[in-house]
């Protein structure tokens, strides 16, 4: 039940409800969590943002990817790292050249859910 103060027109709780329904079924644990987090604090960096959006459109090496975004291919060696790392993005090789691709269908829903809300 809601209560409003004097002092303010602010509702509180005047009770104490501790809905362990939601703590055990919905919020998942710690490590879990966490691992989320970090997944998050990749998509956090505008210039992997733009590496991704280019491998929506199709499988590219790095030397193309320098290319689109206008950079250095060291820069986009070193993103396409941490990429690689949070297992965003996939590689083979071609002989001397690799090639990037997206992980799975998951990335490009994550962009394209992440722009929809943005651009709402």
């Amino acid at each position: 039940m809601k209560k409003k103060t004097e002092l303010a027109e602010i509702e509180v709780c005047s009770e104490k409800h501790t809905h362990t329904h939601i703590k055990k079924n919905i919020i998942p644990n710690p490590e879990v969590l966490q691992n989320l987090a970090d997944l998050f604090k990749v998509f956090g960096d505008p210039t992997r943002i733009r590496i991704l959006y280019a491998l929506s459109a199709q499988e590219l090496c790095v030397c193309d990817i320098a290319s689109i975004l206008e950079m250095s291919q060291s820069a986009i060696s070193h993103q396409l790292r941490v990429l690689k790392q949070s297992q965003l993005v996939n590689f083979r090789r071609d002989g001397k050249t690799v090639y990037y691709s997206l992980a799975d269908s998951h990335v490009a829903t994550i962009l394209n859910q992440g722009l929809e809300h943005v651009l709402e």
